[in-house]
């Protein structure tokens, strides 16, 4: 059964949720322009919540050390996603931040696109597939899937989550589709953007069979 974690958790109610229904991750976003922006000390608060609960990831966009070092000591990460354009030089400058590893995500629109995942192999533990961004769009979360079947038989060389428009409607069909080990929710459990529903929560890992 595949596991999940569910992203842009802003409220206590949505991280207990998630806890409660078995996600093994929950991700917290720093990125301002994203409607699940945390401040730091909300960052910090929650968080401790979940320390020790829930594997914790701080999900960054093309952070700067400045921030990464604030969100980080805030946040004390299990893990740091890297959601922008970090390069695996980056990648590795940022490692060290994260109390296990990190994350990274890649839009994916054709098999070509995999051919970029090998520079990133010494640094990165995971891989987060999700749909291309659109133009002049936010990196992530926005409701938009990418042909799931592209997923099915890659090789990919490290475990890789799937993202990208699931939904409690949706992901089972997803994983069958992929076969995805691990998915990824933000939109797709929200009743307003930057807005978690813990029934939403609780029907998606249902559906997933976490």
């Amino acid at each position: 059964m595949p596991d999940a974690k569910i992203c842009g958790i802003t409220s206590v109610e949505a991280l207990d949720a998630a806890i409660e229904h078995g996600a093994r991750f929950v991700g917290f976003v720093t990125y301002p322009k994203s409607p699940r922006f945390l401040t730091l000390d909300k960052l910090k608060a929650l968080a401790a919540r979940a320390r020790g609960r829930v594997e914790t990831v701080l999900v960054t966009v093309n952070a700067d050390d400045a921030h990464i070092t604030a969100a980080a000591a805030a946040a004390e990460p299990d893990w740091i996603q890297l959601h922008g354009s970090e390069t695996p030089k980056r990648a590795a400058e940022v490692r060290p931040f994260a109390r296990r590893g990190l994350i990274k995500a890649v839009g994916i629109a054709s098999t070509e696109d995999f051919g970029s995942l090998p520079p990133y192999y010494p640094v990165v533990d995971f891989f987060l597939f999700d749909a291309q961004a659109p133009a002049g769009g936010l990196p992530g979360g926005n409701a938009l899937a990418f042909d799931w079947g592209l997923m099915a038989g890659a090789q990919i060389g490290r475990p890789w989550f799937l993202a990208g428009g699931l939904n409690p409607g949706n992901v089972k069909d997803a994983i069958q589709a992929s076969g995805a080990d691990l998915v990824d929710v933000s939109s797709g459990v929200e009743s307003r953007p930057g807005l978690k529903d813990p029934l939403l929560i609780a029907q998606f890992l249902a559906a997933a069979e976490v």
